[in-house]
């Protein structure tokens, strides 16, 4: 894709106009909005997977990462007609408000939020199932958030630890599935036949809190800030079902570009000291050869569908 103002592209039978593709939106490295729609353009195959039937909310850039974030969860007005989306009754307790949530299921979906300058894609727990018509999660995720000076070594070191406990901590088996956030800590992601939202809420807690009891001097789980100076909040708040995690393969909004990426257990392993986290940093074109390298790391998760 040509750097230049702007262009018409055809992408799943859909036209799409792209604009201002030589609007920088990482300053400090010169990053364009032709860079992230390349970028989305080549992890469409992979990522899509990880998207579909998922309600998405995104964090819009118009102005780069150092202008004003703008927060969205509604299907934008004026958007195409083949764009999908579904209705979901607001999270917020006593709120009858319904928000009709897009759908990317398709790469000319992403490629339109992209061209949106929707840097950071988040998604639910649970996907979209007319058979289910209440959220049923089919994943688990257990964000590991570090309180300094603990940073993505500590959470490296805790992630091994709670893979090991997993079984005597959880009421089920549980396969947990590493990746980086793209700032500083670490997802583990289960998937999980789909569940009742109470039901993969308590079991998240529950897991976060007997581990967390067990080694206190490493983790807490519970939110409060002035609990977390030096130990990993194991954050399981994000299973209830109005909340979202950035998804496999999102850009995050961080001074230069960063991925949100899969990786190993050996990766994880070795990154246990300040060297070793250093190499778990991705950028665009890194991920794009790892995943040719390596595949999706997190197929598993889409595997059962």
């Amino acid at each position: 894709m040509s750097p230049g103002r702007e262009a018409t592209v055809e992408v799943d039978g859909h036209r799409l106009v792209l604009t201002n593709l030589d609007k920088v939106l990482y300053p400090k490295v010169g990053f364009t909005k032709s860079d992230l729609l390349a970028y989305y353009s080549a992890i469409a195959p992979t990522m899509l997977g990880h998207l579909a039937e998922r309600p998405l909310s995104v964090q819009r850039f118009p102005d780069g990462v150092e202008g004003q974030r703008f927060f969205g969860k509604n299907l934008p007005k004026g958007a195409p007609d083949w764009l999908q989306s579904v209705v979901v009754k607001s999270g917020v307790r006593g709120s009858h408000e319904e928000v009709r949530y897009p759908i990317v299921d398709c790469a000319a979906a992403l490629l339109y939020f992209a061209n949106l300058a929707a840097i950071e894609l988040h998604v639910p727990m649970w996907r979209s199932d007319p058979a289910r018509p209440a959220p049923s999660p089919d994943e688990i995720v257990f964000d590991l958030d570090p309180g300094a000076p603990a940073a993505l070594p500590e959470c490296c070191a805790l992630a091994l630890l709670l893979r090991e406990e997993l079984p005597e901590l959880a009421d089920r088996p549980l396969e947990p599935l590493p990746k980086v956030s793209g700032k500083k800590g670490l997802q583990l992601y289960c998937a999980v036949e789909p569940m009742e939202a109470e039901a993969a809420r308590t079991l998240a807690h529950t897991v976060a809190e007997g581990f967390a009891s067990r080694h206190p001097d490493l983790a807490v789980a519970n939110m409060r800030k002035d609990l977390r100076g030096g130990v990993v909040l194991i954050d399981w708040s994000q299973n209830v079902p109005a909340k979202t995690t950035v998804a496999p393969y999102s850009l995050r909004p961080e001074p230069e570009p960063s991925v949100s990426a899969p990786v190993s257990w050996e990766e994880v392993a070795s990154a246990t000291t300040p060297a070793g986290a250093a190499a778990l940093r991705f950028g665009p074109a890194q991920v794009l050869a790892r995943v040719e390298a390596h595949g999706d790391l997190f197929a598993p998760l889409t595997a059962r569908r």
